[in-house]
Parts: C-alpha cells; structure tokens; sequence
C-alpha cells in the first residue's frame, strides 16, 4: 500500500518538538521553526531534508523513488516519490532530517557553498 502523507505526518509527529506547519502553501512539518519536509505542491512527493551525500546515494541506487528538480540542485533536500517509498525507509529519512534540522541554525542558508578556485 502507497505511503500518503498522513502516514508522514504520523511518523514525523512521533518525533520529539515536531510541529504542522506550512510551507510554499502545502502541509510541512517543522522543528523548532526549521523545515523537516513538505508535501510538494504535485501531491505526490515529498521534500524531505538530507545531506548532498545521501542524495546522491539514494537517487542513484533507487531514481525511481527520489530524484530531485533543477529548483534544488543547490539545496540539501531529496524529493520522495510517496508512491514508491517503503515505510521503513520514509521513517529513517525523516529521522534523519529530524537530526539535520535540529543540528542547523536558525538563519543558517541551507545553500550549497559556491564552488570557488583560485
């Protein structure tokens, strides 16, 4: 069975000073302020926060479950089709973005550093 978002919101509630939030007009989960994930405005994926690391690793040994759009080549987040993901997966991947967020500061960009030779 499909994973939806009130399965998400679930998971990630279950996770200690997570709240409901919303962000760019669609349901979001939050912690202290910072963003967890978001259901994307298609309904059908999810914007969950990772490293650029496990991005690639992801969208490499499964690209039919997590990709990314050229909107976030130069952020941290992943893209999960909800369609696809396992439960057990989508519980670590916002366990995961739950320790992400916690470790960011408040106003830190989470932008990709300019790649900058001299």
């Amino acid at each position: 069975m499909p994973v939806t978002f009130k399965d998400v919101r679930k998971f990630a509630l279950a996770l200690p000073n997570v709240e409901e939030a919303t962000s760019y007009g669609t349901p979001a989960l939050k912690v202290g302020g910072k963003l967890l994930a978001r259901l994307k405005e298609d309904g059908e994926s999810l914007v969950v926060g990772t490293t650029f690391e496990e991005r690639e690793e992801m969208m490499a040994a499964d690209p039919e479950t997590y990709y990314i759009t050229d909107h976030y080549l130069k952020y941290p987040w992943v893209l999960v089709r909800l369609s696809r993901v396992h439960e057990d997966a989508l519980r670590d991947l916002l366990s995961r973005s739950w320790r992400l967020a916690r470790r960011m500061p408040r106003k830190a960009s989470r932008r990709r550093p300019a790649n900058r030779s001299q």
